[in-house]
């Protein structure tokens, strides 16, 4: 019950949202962290590259989600060393899940997405704090999700390519930013397509939310 309620505390802010489109995926998270009713900081990373052809975004304790970007960035190094060739998506997915289910009774306050183009496409999953991993064409996940999976039930469409997916993703993420008070200060994008994973800058996503 302890780490139930651990969980409870913690998993309360910010909105993520993943789609996989027909050459990709993207992943778009906001920018605020908050403590309770306090905002604590304005430039939260909350999506990351993990590899070249893998990324993920983060929700919940801050922390412990650096401390799992980290150690997952040194297996997918680790496995193209000993390999010769890069992880794919859905292993990335077990490996990270078997670390959370490892850590349940105190568990690591994280829910992320994962997401990426691997030799059999563009593949996406949901991993929550427990360990499951569930694969998924569209997931958003903190306090804002409700608010984003309203546009992304609306917009989404299995046959968007990667730029279209984008503006939906944002979209998303914009309604949350209007109505939710823990998401908000900002978008970060990842898109990823069989060249690689790319994260937009400022002025690219601006020039991206003006088109909206």
């Amino acid at each position: 019950m302890e780490a139930v309620e651990r969980v409870k505390e913690y998993m309360k802010g910010t909105t993520t949202v993943g789609l996989t489109t027909s050459d990709g995926v993207v992943l778009v998270s906001d920018k605020r962290a908050t403590m309770g009713t306090l905002i604590a900081h304005k430039v939260v990373q909350k999506s990351f590259i993990i590899d070249k052809h893998l990324a993920a975004t983060v929700a919940g304790a801050v922390g412990d989600a650096q401390a799992l970007i980290r150690w997952m960035r040194a297996e997918a190094r680790l496995y193209r060393m000993r390999k010769g060739e890069e992880i794919n998506v859905q292993a990335i997915s077990t490996l990270m899940g078997n670390v959370l289910f490892s850590s349940r009774y105190f568990p690591l306050i994280v829910q992320l997405i994962i997401g990426g183009v691997d030799k059999t496409g563009a593949k996406l999953y949901s991993l929550d704090p427990l360990g499951s991993a569930i694969e998924d064409r569209v997931i958003a996940t903190g306090s804002g999700s409700p608010y984003a999976y309203g546009v992304l039930e609306d917009a989404y469409k299995e046959n968007l390519d990667i730029d279209a997916a984008t503006k939906v993703a944002v979209r998303a993420i914009r309604a949350a930013l209007e109505r939710d008070a823990m998401t908000g200060n900002g978008i970060d994008v990842i898109k990823i397509t069989k060249e690689g994973a790319v994260k937009l800058s400022e002025e690219e996503v601006n020039k991206l939310i003006e088109t909206l």
